[in-house]
């Protein structure tokens, strides 16, 4: 236990970045994956197209590549950004491209009468996507959702490639450090408590929209 105490700091310092990357993709992703998703739908071809490339670039390849990209890559065309920044715009961009495809197929399987019903209503088309749309595609895509935060958890360890002391590097220094499995362990410990925690948030949500069910 006094071991345990004794690294635990370090371990609650590294959960505090990899907390704050989580949050903050997710908070930026989400909103960008929704407009993408009508953007994928949109009647004007070029912007669709873009979309498209954007999303098949995104989901075709792996995020620690797009990681190293954004730190080591875009400087060389004069974009630099330090670690975090890094970290966070390579996230947010993987992110919003897996939320994108996952909203477009829950607004696909909207039927055309609910947008219909909206005209009869007279509400205007950002009322019928706030009110109509919206929240029935939320119930439809929250396992979905659900399951990309979870990923997003285990993804957060990948950031260690740009040297930030997020959890899983807090861990490994302890362990290179003492020559031991106990910080490692612990570590593990703390995913899976975030991640239960995690899941109950989700089923909690998905127990609010079953009234659109």
């Amino acid at each position: 236990m006094d071991y345990l105490s004794e690294i635990l700091p370090s371990l609650l310092s590294g959960l505090g970045i990899t907390f704050k990357i989580f949050f903050l993709t997710v908070s930026g992703s989400l909103p960008i994956g929704i407009f993408a998703s009508f953007g994928l739908r949109s009647k004007v071809i070029l912007f669709r197209f873009l979309l498209n490339i954007y999303v098949w670039l995104m989901r075709g390849t792996p995020l620690l590549l797009q990681l190293i990209f954004v730190f080591y890559g875009l400087p060389m065309i004069g974009l630099t950004f330090n670690r975090y920044e890094a970290a966070l715009f390579a996230f947010i961009l993987n992110y919003a491209a897996y939320f994108a495809e996952i909203f477009r197929g829950g607004i696909q399987s909207i039927p055309i009468g609910q947008y219909e019903a909206a005209k009869v209503l007279h509400l205007s088309k950002l009322q019928t996507i706030q009110k109509v749309i919206l929240p029935q595609v939320f119930k439809i895509v929250l396992p979905s959702i659900g399951n990309e935060v979870v990923n997003l958890v285990k993804d957060s360890s990948l950031i260690y490639v740009l040297g930030l002391s997020d959890l899983l590097r807090a861990g490994k220094v302890a362990m290179s450090r003492d020559v031991s499995l106990v910080p490692m362990i612990a570590v593990g410990i703390i995913y899976l408590l975030f991640i239960g925690l995690l899941t109950l948030l989700v089923k909690r949500i998905e127990s609010h929209y079953s009234y659109y069910k």
